[in-house]
């Protein structure tokens, strides 16, 4: 689980670094047309920029949930809920990285967002990583419960 959280949270630093350097922020860059394009924005806030002035909450609520995985992780026995768990804890970790280390200083640092999907939310590696991991995570859920009423 360490080398997956670990190794998420470093793909999306690394790919905000490039983005952070490459990209204005506000200037959308089409991948393909206007549905997939780069678009760089700094946000203070959770999902859809909601609870823009809590950024100190979001920063503690992850900075709980990967100490709590990692504090977990010896005891979680199912693959598949471990991986779940594992995606959530290394996006939640590479936005707290920047929840940090970013400006406007540490425990209140913006998130870096810049894939913008449609009308769709700007987001980055971190939150589709908290995503999928998410969806990976109950489906374990639902697998495991089943496997133990047909047992």
């Amino acid at each position: 689980m360490a080398v997956i959280i670990l190794v998420v949270a470093a793909i999306d630093q690394a790919t905000k670094a490039i983005m952070l350097a490459w990209l204005e922020p506000g200037v959308p860059v089409p991948v393909i047309g206007d549905w997939l394009r780069f678009l760089l924005l700094f946000n203070p806030g959770a999902a859809f920029s909601m609870g823009e002035n809590s950024t100190w909450l979001f920063t503690t609520i992850q900075l709980t949930f990967v100490t709590g995985v990692a504090i977990a992780a010896p005891r979680i026995r199912y693959r598949w809920q471990a991986l779940g768990l594992a995606l959530i804890a290394g996006g939640a970790l590479g936005n707290l990285l920047d929840r940090l280390f970013r400006e406007p200083g540490f425990w209140f640092g913006h998130v870096v967002d810049f894939i913008s999907v449609g009308g769709f939310a700007v987001f980055n590696i971190a939150d589709s990583a908290i995503t999928v991991g998410v969806v990976v995570f109950v489906i374990a859920m639902f697998v495991d419960e089943r496997r133990k009423v047909d047992a």
